[in-house]
């Protein structure tokens, strides 16, 4: 059965904000907003690919979260956050919507539909995040890389599959999973051989890949 937050379209969703909101472009791996920056709006994702990432005192930087088309982020600000927990890059050219955390409040307030699909979205957020830790826990490296590429390649959601993800790099892939590059070309040539991707000019995940996640 599919959700409301299936049945609302982008657009659809975007003209509930009559005033506050903005629409721009930003180019691969230009940053959106930066750790330490004002947080005082919420950006939705129109079309591309957004990561976050923190960078520890020690100057150390660690990819959070990859986040699609649909998803929202920087809602921290709407429970008083003030300054930008991580930094914001766009991963592909990217189409982002920015709203202001007011006309975000007044939303939320006046449409209980839209209160509720945005609620849906902040807990199914708060699932994956714990279903990453878990992963960096207790998987191996080998298991945490077929994971990624496979939510990545959006398996598992009632929406078709893509088989084709956009570009991203092993030096990418490595920061998500906590591993060096060696190991996820390494892993990748593994699952290449054994038919779970294909490389024709992109990056072809299969469904087989899930054998990796599921054996034992």
């Amino acid at each position: 059965m599919k959700t409301k937050m299936q049945l609302v379209d982008g657009p659809t969703l975007l003209t509930k904000f009559n005033g506050g909101k903005t629409t721009a472009k930003y180019p691969d791996k230009k940053a959106i907003f930066s750790q330490g920056n004002d947080a005082n709006a919420i950006f939705y994702i129109e079309q591309g690919r957004v990561k976050l990432t923190v960078v520890s005192t020690r100057g150390k930087e660690a990819i959070i979260a990859i986040l699609a088309v649909g998803d929202f982020f920087g809602e921290g600000c709407l429970a008083n956050q003030t300054r930008r927990m991580a930094t914001a890059t766009a991963m592909s050219d990217c189409t982002i919507a920015r709203i202001d955390k007011s006309a975000m409040i007044r939303v939320l307030q006046e449409d209980p539909a839209f209160s509720e699909l945005f609620l849906a979205h902040v807990l199914s957020r708060n699932i994956r995040m714990e279903a990453d830790l878990v992963d960096q826990l207790f998987n191996s490296s080998e298991k945490r890389l077929a994971r990624v590429l496979l939510l990545l390649a959006n398996f598992g959601k009632e929406s078709k599959p893509d088989v084709v993800i956009a570009k991203i790099s092993q030096e990418t892939l490595a920061e998500m999973i906590g591993t060096t590059r060696s190991r996820v070309s390494y892993f990748m040539n593994k699952f290449r051989k054994l038919g779970f991707v294909a490389y024709n000019g992109h990056l072809e995940v299969h469904s087989s890949l899930l054998n990796v996640v599921l054996h034992d």
